[in-house]
């Protein structure tokens, strides 16, 4: 054995330093497996090195998604990363925590005792919706073949301000999809052009706590109220299912008395995102059912080659279970006086950088006051419409802030978002608005950029 280890040294095979290796100056083909392997330790510092060029996390500032857990989250993310979720005969303790936190989740959002709440866990939000929307649709085929009428021609109703995923539901599940207009004043759903497309082929209207374009809320109250008076008037109950986007895990800390939720009789599913302000890492969603009629049985899978017959609602069938644990973590680890302060400061954040972007003579937020922790602004007149330009010099400090037009009919507006993420601090806000001064003179006067360099003094 030490003839093999002095035999090996003198080799080089472990004395080699990292960066000394052949690795680093051969050629890698990118696209093709290559014929031979390497050390782990090349493989490692060649891929690290690589995702060096990425931008960074922390200052990513389009993300929605968490960028921060705390080191005993990381550790039970490690611990559990190798479980499959779906396998709960076998890991019966993942299972059961994944059914605590849909409970934990149905008291947060208001689910009526006397109801059978059901749920699931997901990839995310978009994973989630189109579950949910898939159970709307089978309930109302499956109402309408009882009844002897035609169930070939399902329509969804949304506000132009909703994700992406739902115009992918429409398209992937054979929906019609019909879409309010935004305004040039009006970024959310207007209740009244809703109802107008409402009818008996109405599977859903959808409802959004934080769209992604300006972070506003739907007004559900509203909605709700005007879908009872049409059940009232012609007999057909539409539900709505909340998309709780940002707002879902915002909402019940920071203005619980604010009804959107369960509470809400046409409210029959609701989707939030674990992996936004649910303060856990990118891979995690909830799906919830006010009852568990509203998930028609023959959606459900029922599989016994695990080890013993368990019942699954997904679109895919495994994944680790790492990040359901990791929000069981922060439910437990914060409770809602943790999430209440984490998120109050988020929001007071952003409150300030908004205020400091009213006071300013080049920039103008769409609210000065947000609800939630999401800032979108646009430039004021003259410069109006050159908010591309903005972020393109806000990368030069390597903040990524994006820029981009709002939905029909409010396309003619450009403008910036910021998300004020747990870890964004008011510092943080304070520099953001220097370098955004900075770009703003460079507009004025480009010769102030200088090698694409913003001049900084």
């Amino acid at each position: 054995m030490l003839t093999r280890r002095h035999h090996a040294s003198e080799s080089g095979e472990f004395l080699a330093p990292t960066y000394g290796t052949r690795f680093f100056a051969n050629d890698l083909a990118a696209f093709r497996m290559p014929g031979n392997g390497m050390t782990p330790q090349s493989a490692y510092q060649i891929i690290h090195d690589e995702l060096e060029l990425d931008g960074n996390p922390s200052l990513n500032l389009a993300s929605f998604v968490t960028t921060w857990m705390e080191p005993e989250a990381q550790k039970l993310i490690m611990e559990n990363l190798q479980k499959n979720l779906v396998d709960q005969s076998e890991y019966p303790q993942t299972g059961l925590i994944q059914h605590r936190v849909i409970h934990m989740l149905a008291s947060l959002f208001h689910a009526p005792q006397d109801q059978d709440v059901t749920g699931t866990s997901t990839i995310g939000s978009s994973e989630a919706i189109l579950l949910g929307l898939l159970a709307h649709k089978k309930k109302w085929q499956n109402n309408r073949k009882k009844k002897g009428l035609p169930s070939d021609s399902p329509n969804l109703v949304v506000g132009g301000d909703v994700h992406v995923v739902w115009e992918k539901f429409c398209r992937y599940f054979d929906v019609e999809l019909r879409t309010v207009p935004l305004t040039s004043d009006r970024f959310v759903l207007d209740v009244a052009g809703a109802l107008s497309l409402v009818d008996e082929n109405t599977i859903a209207v959808g409802a959004v706590l934080g769209t992604t374009f300006t972070g506003q809320v739907d007004p559900v109250v509203e909605l709700n109220d005007a879908l009872e008076k049409l059940f009232r008037d012609k007999g057909y109950f539409v539900p709505i299912h909340v998309d709780g986007a940002s707002g879902g895990f915002l909402l019940p800390f920071l203005e619980p008395e604010l009804v959107w939720d369960f509470r809400l009789s046409h409210v029959r599913s609701i989707n939030v995102s674990g992996h936004k302000f649910g303060l856990v890492y990118p891979g995690i969603g909830w799906l919830l059912f006010r009852d568990r009629s509203d998930l028609p049985d023959d959606l459900v899978f029922r599989v016994n080659y695990l080890g013993a017959e368990e019942e699954t609602y997904t679109l895919n069938f495994s994944s680790n279970a790492a990040f359901v644990i990791a929000q069981y973590y922060n439910l437990l680890r914060l409770g809602k006086k943790g999430y209440k302060q984490i998120l109050e400061n988020c929001r007071e954040n952003a409150r300030f950088f908004a205020g400091k972007l009213s006071e300013s003579s080049f920039f103008t937020p769409i609210d000065p006051s947000p609800s939630l922790p999401i800032v979108a602004f646009s430039l004021r007149a003259p410069h109006a419409g050159r908010e591309m330009e903005i972020s393109s010099e806000l990368r030069k400090f390597g903040w990524i802030v994006p820029a981009y037009t709002l939905p029909p009919d409010a396309q003619g507006l450009s403008v910036l978002r910021v998300v004020v993420r747990e870890q964004v601090s008011k510092n943080m806000l304070e520099h953001l608005l220097e370098h955004l001064d900075i770009s703003s003179q460079i507009l004025k006067n480009p010769s102030l950029s200088v090698k694409g360099s913003p001049l900084v003094c």
